[in-house]
């Protein structure tokens, strides 16, 4: 197997922003120090540090000079100054209190979560300090993904937590079928209120993404399960499923009863046509799950390109209509959606 070579994480433009509204206050109350050990406290680089830095010239209030920023770092030391609002301590506005309260009683019912008492805690901090906004917060009931077994939460959280690698048996709904694999667990996450574990799949030797929804069986094993150094964990800011560059790319013409296509399933491209239909690009590594949503569309859907995937769904509509005894061709339909291939196909 070739080994992947990493590729260096991308950082958002959100991300950035919280550094920066947590370096200026943070600067601001050890004027003098050492760029060096700025950027190591940080966990930025010294040229990160100083791009920030420069940033920080065109932040402030207002838009006179007086009014932003000002930053030093000439000779190995920051300073930064006219930075007195930015560097006062952040009060919660109601509607963010109450959204931090929500999440807290969502997270304190997670099965087999440690740390409640810190949960509580905080919680109680909250409602002193907001009043009102706990009776809010109280009449929010949210539920998370009440599918998982407890158990199986909880071993899945102990296998990360631990290092430990563990045997699935995974239901993969787009070739009906269960498959057995080791993995080396590398998180558990909720995703639009689904569990998640993700981890170093050594049948695809890959990282996947696994519903735990679909996971029938997990078994921890007493064996080491640290993935290897090439692993990443994906970007899961838009959504579960993540596309590779070299995952099949695959042009779709979906007629105007079809076109919920582009938003339900994550494309690449999307072109509308005067006559309400669209033409939509997207990658996929497996094309099973591809082929049956286009037979249940019938006609409302077509592939463009490439041929291949074009000649195995009108090959297997053939198959399924001689099955049944009919010829003609099947005619335009909006039928039922497919689960999303979110997660490992």
């Amino acid at each position: 197997m070739s080994a992947r070579t990493p590729r260096p994480p991308q950082e958002t433009a959100t991300d950035r922003l919280g550094r920066l509204l947590t370096m200026v206050p943070w600067l601001v109350n050890r004027q003098g120090i050492d760029v060096e050990q700025a950027a190591t406290d940080l966990g930025i680089t010294p040229e990160q540090l100083e791009t920030d830095l420069r940033l920080l010239y065109l932040c402030g209030y207002g838009q006179m000079p007086d009014e932003l920023i000002d930053a030093e770092w000439e000779g190995g030391r920051v300073f930064v100054s006219n930075a007195d609002t930015i560097a006062r301590p952040l009060r919660l506005g109601r509607d963010e209190a109450l959204t931090l309260m929500v999440g807290l009683r969502a997270l304190a019912s997670v099965p087999g979560l440690g740390e409640r008492d810190a949960i509580e805690r905080a919680m109680a901090k909250l409602e002193e300090a907001t009043g009102a906004s706990s009776e809010a917060a109280a009449r929010v009931q949210v539920a998370i993904d009440e599918g998982v077994e407890a158990q199986l939460l909880a071993d899945a959280r102990r296998a990360v937590e631990q290092h430990r690698r563990v045997h699935l048996t995974y239901l993969v709904p787009s070739r009906d079928e269960s498959t057995e694999r080791d993995v080396d667990p590398m998180r558990v996450v909720n995703l639009d209120s689904r569990w998640y574990l993700e981890g170093w799949c050594h049948r695809a030797q890959d990282t996947r993404t696994f519903r735990m929804d679909r996971i029938t069986a997990l078994q921890v094993l007493d064996v080491d399960g640290t993935p290897p150094p090439d692993a990443q964990l994906r970007d899961l800011d838009a959504g579960a499923f993540t596309p590779r560059p070299d995952d099949t790319l695959v042009t779709l013409r979906l007629e105007p009863g079809a076109r919920w296509v582009s938003d339900y399933y994550p494309v690449e491209s999307v072109q509308d046509a005067a006559d309400g239909s669209q033409t939509v690009t997207l990658r996929t590594a497996d094309t099973l799950w591809l082929r049956r949503l286009l037979w249940r569309l019938g006609g409302g859907g077509t592939v463009v390109a490439p041929a291949e995937v074009a000649t195995a769904v009108a090959q297997g509509a053939r198959e399924a209509l001689a099955a049944y005894g009919v010829e003609q061709e099947p005619g335009p339909t909006d039928g039922p959606r497919p689960d999303s291939p979110a997660t490992d196909r």
